[in-house]
């Protein structure tokens, strides 16, 4: 019999709908990702970016309440690698989400560090690793972001480490690790971008359990993986070939994953994701409810 995982609260989020924008024609629209997302069996979700699902506290509260979903975290893009001139224009976005996201009753505030190269077009934005004085600022920033949005709105941030941004293999998750306060800054594990990047999420649960602060659900493809690794392909066109596929087909294997993170002892949200910007609208339900059937036979 597989053991309960009574500490990991299962949800899904608009990117396993497709979306990855505010306002996108190749997206479905937000009435029906709250709709499909209630039917496949998930009771929690994430904002996903900022102006996809209603902005109005009261407007987005009444459309989760009557699906009986409720909001876990929400999401924010940082560039705090670029030291203190961008702290104003940082700090200006992420009060919109977070005040949102406290209006909702959520706790958490996921942190995606900027991209190095553009998501849509490929094209190379900065180097793919930071100097020292970069790697100064983006972890004094992250204290300071850490410190301010709990200090302002009662919220716990966790940096999200993810592919092509800087913060994306074992060794530069460790360094932030490493480099960084836990009483302000954790992590959100996302176990397919930790994969696609060559992590281990079970070791880094193992190794660094006290900073694991939230947990992203995705497995990657290994030999597409192996694809894009040879070919140098960027995330999004990666992703538009299938890099990030329905569990249980691809790595790391998520009841391992699950079990380490339940051993930690503490309660954590695990909130499904499957990258699969742009898809057909009506691929997203029946993935995430062979996915929800697929985390019950895990225990969760």
């Amino acid at each position: 019999m597989t053991p309960a995982l009574d500490r990991i609260r299962v949800g899904s989020a608009p990117d396993s709908w497709g979306v990855w924008f505010p306002d996108d024609p190749q997206q479905v629209p937000w009435e029906r990702f709250l709709d499909e997302v209630a039917e496949a069996g998930y009771s929690w979700i994430e904002l996903g970016p900022y102006g996809y699902l209603p902005t109005d506290p009261a407007r987005l509260t009444d459309e989760v309440t009557r699906r009986d979903l409720k909001v876990s975290a929400g999401t924010v893009f940082t560039s705090l690698h670029r030291g203190p001139s961008v702290w104003d224009a940082t700090w200006e976005h992420v009060g919109q989400v977070a005040a949102l996201t406290q209006a909702m009753g959520a706790k958490h505030l996921v942190v995606i560090p900027s991209f190095w190269r553009d998501d849509k077009t490929a094209e190379i934005i900065e180097p793919a690793e930071l100097t020292t004085e970069q790697w100064g600022h983006l972890s004094r920033g992250m204290e300071r972001l850490g410190r301010q949005v709990r200090e302002t709105y009662g919220l716990d941030i966790v940096v999200h480490p993810h592919a092509d941004t800087h913060i994306d293999t074992e060794e530069h998750v460790e360094r932030f690790l490493d480099s960084t306060d836990s009483d302000l800054v954790n992590l959100c594990l996302d176990t397919g971008h930790y994969a696609y990047c060559g992590g281990d999420s079970v070791k880094l649960i193992e190794t660094y359990g006290e900073r694991i602060g939230y947990l992203h659900l995705k497995q990657v493809d290994p030999e597409i993986l192996a694809d894009v690794v040879a070919g140098g392909v960027p995330f999004g066109p990666a992703v538009q070939r299938g890099v990030m596929c329905e569990p249980p087909a691809g790595v790391p294997e998520l009841g391992p994953v699950l079990a380490a993170a339940q051993g930690l002892g503490v309660d954590l949200f695990a909130i499904v994701e499957q990258d699969m910007y742009p898809c057909e609208p009506d691929k997203p339900l029946p993935i995430a409810v062979r996915t929800r059937k697929f985390l019950r036979s895990c225990g969760a």
